[in-house]
Parts: structure tokens; sequence; C-alpha cells
């Protein structure tokens, strides 16, 4: 008799659970408009990227999907605003390896991203290009690295904030190197990118949306890409890593949402942003800013920002990284 009751009370719950969760799912898209929140300035690469995938995301699903910049602090403002914010699913994040899995390593701030974040899908990925000025006459790595050398404190990297990767992609390359260039950090990559044009900081580890007008036009000279290999768009441009084997800082943007988030929502979520990650229009749209679409699994996602948060927090504490 007690085995039926337990039996029936599973069962009870069981269904009580699958009924929320279809309630939940019935509340898609949600009534109000759908708020995709970026960690940095527009006109940066990750803004680029947002509103690329926003537009398509809206017109599935019928509803307005509204970017919304809120930089500051490397993006963990940002984060620890979804973190904390509505869990009715009309607030998303593009989230970025930077708060996701670094800053929280040296950083005060006000979420936990493995507890505080649920996992939606991959966005995009893409390496960071070492750009200069072409004022500097720097015209490779070799000259960048015999140079800081030479004059050392004397150049300068910029960033997209503490804690980003273009932050730890310019810490890894003094370590590697054995240089010592000095950090500036900005609210994101589009003022980055205007002190760099206009020589007041010396390189920059830009991303390709960004840079690759600048590159095109020659006002900028690239000097090596952070990934493993050659991005297809700057196939004449060296890796770090052909000069220091193994050197590897690739970016990425992915889609997450506050844990709070009924599972439901965030199953239809993955749904449909994989399936705008999917268009060909969407896909060709961000390769040509120098963007690789990435979509995937909850599941796939959640154990990448896991491995990723494991592997920069021990970079950070063997190197004694700080966000000075």
């Amino acid at each position: 008799m007690k085995r039926r009751t337990l039996l029936a009370s599973g069962a009870l719950a069981a269904t009580a659970c699958l009924a929320t969760n279809l309630a939940h799912a019935q509340d898609f898209p949600p009534k109000k408009a759908v708020t995709l929140v970026v960690g940095f300035a527009a006109g940066g690469s990750a803004d680029i990227a947002a509103r690329v995938i926003a537009k398509k995301l809206g017109e599935n699903i019928g509803q307005s999907v509204i970017v919304e910049n809120k930089p500051g602090a490397g993006g963990n403002l940002a984060h620890g605003q979804v973190a904390n914010g509505p869990a009715d699913g009309s607030m998303l994040l593009f989230g970025s390896i930077g708060p996701l899995t670094i800053s929280p390593h040296f950083m005060k701030v006000s979420y936990d991203p493995l507890k505080d974040l649920a996992p939606i899908t991959m966005g995009v990925t893409f390496p960071n290009v070492l750009v200069v000025p072409a004022s500097t006459g720097i015209k490779s790595m070799g000259e960048f690295v015999a140079k800081a050398k030479r004059e050392p404190g004397k150049l300068d990297f910029a960033s997209t904030g503490p804690g980003s990767a273009a932050h730890l992609a310019g810490e890894l390359l003094n370590d590697v190197a054995k240089i010592d260039t000095v950090h500036v950090p900005y609210k994101g990559g589009a003022p980055a990118l205007q002190d760099v044009l206009g020589g007041r900081v010396t390189s920059f580890y830009a991303a390709p949306p960004t840079a690759l007008p600048h590159i095109e036009s020659g006002k900028l000279i690239p000097l090596a890409t952070t990934g493993l290999s050659r991005p297809a768009y700057l196939p004449n441009v060296p890796t770090v890593a052909e000069s220091y084997p193994g050197f590897n800082a690739t970016n990425w943007y992915a889609f997450v949402a506050s844990a709070k988030t009924p599972k439901a929502l965030l199953d239809r979520w993955n749904t449909e942003l994989v399936k705008v990650l999917n268009t060909p229009e969407v896909r060709d749209n961000l390769l040509k800013h120098g963007q690789t679409a990435a979509p995937g699994t909850r599941e796939e996602l959640g154990s990448f920002i896991a491995a990723e948060h494991a592997k920069w927090g021990r970079i950070i504490r063997e190197r004694k990284i700080s966000a000075d």
C-alpha cells in the first residue's frame, strides 16, 4: 500500500511538472517585446552580431526583439542585469567569454555565471586580430615583439574591458613573448578602435567585424590572429601560435538567460535561436563580419562554459593576472 502511495505521488508530481512546462511553453513568444542585452557599446563586434541575429529572430517569432547596449565593467554590468532580471523569457543576454568565464575570477561581480545564468546556445565564435595603426611603422608580429622588448612598458594594448578575451590575449602574449605591454581597458570595441585609429593606443586585440574595414583601407596593420588557425578572411595574416605554439585566445558570444527562467522557455529559445543561426542569410552575414555561427544544444554550451571557466581561472591564478 505504501509503495502504491509513493508511486502515485511520483506520478502526480511528474504530471504537475509536465503541466507547468506546457503552460510556460504556451507563453511563447512573450507578450511584451523581447530584450537582447549586449554588454558592450554600439558598433562593436557583439553589437553587430546581436543585431544581425535579432532582426531575423524577430521576423521568425513575430515579436519585436530590441537590442539593449549596456556597457561597463567589461560586460559584467549587463550580465548582472540579466542574472537578476525577469525570468519570463522576455530578456536574453548575448553573453561573452570575459564575464562568463574570466572576470569572476579576479573581480567582484553581482552574479555567479555557473549558477545564476542558464545556457541557451552558442552564438558565434571568432579569433581576435592584433592590429596597430599604420602610423606606428610596425608591419609584423616580430617587429612588434622586438620593439616591446627594446622599450618595456612603452607599448600598450586596448581591450573591451578587464577580463575580456582581448585583455587575456594581451596578457598571454606578455607571458609567452616575455614582453611588458600595458593594458588599456575600454567599455567596448567601438571606443577602443577609435583611440587606436587616432594613435592614442599602440595596439588592439580587435574583433574582426570592427577591424576588417580599417585593415582593408590600410589604416590598421594586422600583425596576427589569436586562434589556432588562420581565418578564411585573413589568410595571409599569421596566427600568434605560429610564433608561440599553443597560443589560443578565441573569442565567442553565447545566448544565456536568468537561471530562474522555466526550462520549457529556455528549450524554446534554443529551438528558435538555432533555427536563426542555421539560416544561410544570417550565417553569410555574420561571416562577412568575420564571425562564424556556432549553434548547439543547451547541454553543450553549459559544458563548454564550465570548461572555459576552469581553464581561464587556472591561467589567471598561475599568471597572477589582476583587473588593474
